[in-house]
């Protein structure tokens, strides 16, 4: 019972921390591709001592898998980048309900690519999701201004890059912890984003010390949620993890209503619901089916 207890406090506590994910990111005026960067550099220096323990497996790598970091890395940028972005054009609510996709985009990656089948319940919460997102959109379409449409692509395109970023990278390197792994990858993105702003020539310093700070938050606080899921997989299903995780959208959106006066339409309201009953009926059809499949026993 206690343990039970410990589990919900934690799932909570980390569901609180992303959900300031996406509030540091609009209180924030750098732009959005700085924002990202720093909160790639900062995760690293933060994964480091943790990384330190682990430096051995920094030469376990091959030039293959070397290659698959890489672009995993580039991925992640452009998860951020797009993500980051969307924030600064459409309502948290909006841009955080979206990413909550990322489990079906997933889904039907794995259908294009790996043709995996695909079942009744899981075509039906696709179509719910994605029936979702366009009330959402809907809600946000104005002739005058499409920004928030816009936001709301990049936003989906944020979904996209963060599973081809799960996709190339953890099929492509087994033999490294999560912690390597994650500061590898977040070395690289954070890079790649260094390269970008050095391109566009996107002033790199400079900024207010309030900037800074929210720069380090973004950093500290889904680095804390991302620990405490790593635990909790050791006590939980991936699943309740997961499902968990759809609360992020939902704690957003009533921290950007009271910290940001963000106002959500119907329509807004309609689909967030919608894409998150569709989202949460995919992840327990995908239990139940991991049920039949491992037998008695499966937790």
């Amino acid at each position: 019972m206690i343990m039970r207890k410990l589990v919900v406090i934690l799932l909570f506590i980390s569901v609180i921390c992303i959900a300031f994910a996406a509030i540091f990111v609009k209180l924030s005026e750098a732009p959005a591709s700085i924002i990202s960067m720093y909160r790639m550099i900062f995760a690293g220096i933060l994964l480091t001592p943790i990384v330190f323990k682990y430096r051995r497996e920094l030469m376990k790598p091959t030039r293959r898998e070397w290659g698959a970091l890489t672009i995993a890395g580039l991925f992640l940028a452009m998860h951020f980048g797009f993500w980051f972005e969307s924030l600064k054009l459409t309502s948290v609510a909006s841009s955080t309900v979206i990413l909550a996709l990322q489990p079906i985009i997933a889904m039907v990656g794995a259908y294009l690519v790996y043709r995996e089948k695909v079942s009744g319940r899981v075509a039906f919460s696709v179509f719910i999701s994605f029936f979702g997102v366009v009330l959402i959109s809907w809600g946000d379409f104005s002739f005058t201004d499409l920004s928030a449409i816009t936001g709301n692509i990049l936003s989906f395109l944020g979904a996209v890059a963060v599973v081809c970023y799960f996709m190339i990278g953890q099929n492509s390197v087994r033999n490294l912890t999560h912690w390597v792994y994650s500061f590898i990858v977040f070395s690289i993105a954070g890079g790649f984003l260094l390269i970008y702003n050095i391109v566009t020539q996107t002033e790199l310093t400079g900024y207010p010390p309030r900037e800074w700070v929210l720069f380090i938050l973004l950093a500290i606080f889904p680095t804390i949620a991302h620990v405490i899921f790593n635990y909790l997989l050791n006590e939980v299903s991936p699943t309740t993890v997961s499902m968990a995780m759809l609360l992020e959208p939902v704690g957003a959106s009533i921290l950007a209503f009271f910290l940001l006066s963000e106002y959500l339409g119907i329509y807004q309201i309609t689909g967030g619901i919608i894409v998150l009953f569709g989202v949460y009926f995919f992840l327990l059809s995908q239990q139940k089916r991991r049920s039949i499949e491992d037998g008695p026993g499966y937790d």
